[in-house]
């Protein structure tokens, strides 16, 4: 494998970065993770710190050098850290569970399958098209399905931030899981917060990336959010690479450090920029909009008229 990859989050006008991402790889195989902690007093922070430790560990566990049912994988990774969110609160006796969307790809053989829980993305892009592209767990996106809302209202619809999907909720999180997409040379694939896609329409997401490099393409889609946001910017995050990016332009770039080339790796060497750091027992996190029942009542409401609004179809 040979890939270019680069990653950068910002706090923005928010007290705490509860946005978390990092890769991991070995000679066959990449893992992409983002996750974007929801708030609330014991800390979105926490939760997004869990699940990131908890899949890059179950990664290196099992691929050896590759994965060997991807989709399967990703299922169950993010189950699983959806319960090792739930063992930190018991253990740790938080008053709430910390919950966080997520989003993760894994790379192999030249194929991308991908999975999340919530409305950070995942876009797969290939020269200045979108040719995949997540669908957000939210209100509005149920209510775009429906036809009672447009498109256009992704980013300013009052019901944007009501997700009825992530980890680290009552319920447990429903699993979507896509891809299997043949990747060519030169192919972007990028994750990144609501804090960024909420800011830049899609179409800006896609010239900033064709036109340059990952590794400056990034630094500038997210200060470019930063500064549409103003004080009020949420958080801001992305991770994305360009497959077999060791492009002439990359070659000459200075910041050409951060093209990989996995060839010579060791069967059994597995690297890692999701590090098992010691995770706080309560954090001093600044709530989101809702609160955790409000969270709760949220995704019992929208799922339930998801429910319902299937079995009409039947």
């Amino acid at each position: 494998m040979q890939f270019s990859v680069y990653q950068e989050s910002h706090i923005g006008g928010r007290k705490v970065n509860q946005d978390r991402m990092g890769y991991s790889f070995t000679r066959d195989a990449l893992l992409l993770v983002l996750a974007d902690g929801m708030g609330g007093h014991a800390g979105g922070e926490i939760a997004a710190s869990v699940a990131l430790q908890t899949i890059s560990t179950l990664f290196q566990q099992q691929a050896q050098p590759y994965v060997k049912k991807p989709q399967r994988f990703l299922e169950e990774a993010l189950r699983t850290a959806h319960r090792d969110i739930h063992q930190h609160r018991h253990t740790h006796q938080l008053s709430e569970t910390p919950r966080t969307t997520i989003v993760a790809c894994l790379i192999q053989h030249n194929t991308a399958t991908w999975a999340h829980c919530g409305d950070s993305r995942l876009y797969w892009m290939r020269g200045g098209q979108i040719l995949g592209r997540t669908r957000d767990h939210s209100h509005v996106e149920n209510l775009i399905a429906k036809g009672l809302a447009l498109p256009s209202e992704r980013a300013t619809h009052p019901d944007r931030n009501k997700l009825w999907n992530c980890l680290g909720a009552d319920t447990p999180p429903r699993v979507e899981v896509g891809g299997g997409a043949g990747l060519l040379p030169g192919d972007v694939m990028l994750l990144c917060s609501d804090g960024l896609w909420s800011m830049l329409p899609d179409d800006e997401l896609v010239r900033r990336l064709q036109a340059q490099t990952v590794v400056r393409a990034v630094p500038d889609m997210l200060h470019a959010a930063l500064r549409a946001a103003g004080d009020a910017s949420d958080n801001v995050t992305a991770l994305a690479i360009m497959w077999q990016g060791s492009s002439v332009a990359d070659s000459m770039d200075p910041l050409a450090t951060t093209v990989i080339s996995t060839e010579a790796l060791p069967q059994d060497l597995h690297s890692t920029t999701i590090r098992d750091t010691p995770l706080p027992e309560v954090a001093p996190s600044e709530a989101d909009a809702f609160d955790d029942d409000e969270i709760e009542k949220a995704i019992a409401e929208i799922r339930g008229a998801i429910e319902k609004s299937s079995q009409i179809l039947k």
